[in-house]
């Protein structure tokens, strides 16, 4: 089961300084409730709404690092 999460990829990658974002799905009244995502100690967070993965910038899942 972990193999199929691991294969699928997001829909988008936001890369991010910070470990506190929020998420609105973009599109505005096509989106989605402006929900708050904490990354803590991780590295990236999912958005439960869009499936948008946010990662924080200079981290072992920074797409350009």
């Amino acid at each position: 089961m972990a193999d199929a999460q691991k294969s699928t990829s997001p829909s988008e990658i936001i890369v991010t300084p910070d470990h506190r974002v929020a998420c609105d799905g973009g599109g505005g009244a096509l989106g989605h409730p402006r929900v708050f995502l904490e990354m803590g100690q991780d590295d990236f967070v999912v958005c439960p709404y869009c499936d948008r993965r946010y990662v924080r910038a200079g981290s072992s899942q920074d797409p350009n690092a």
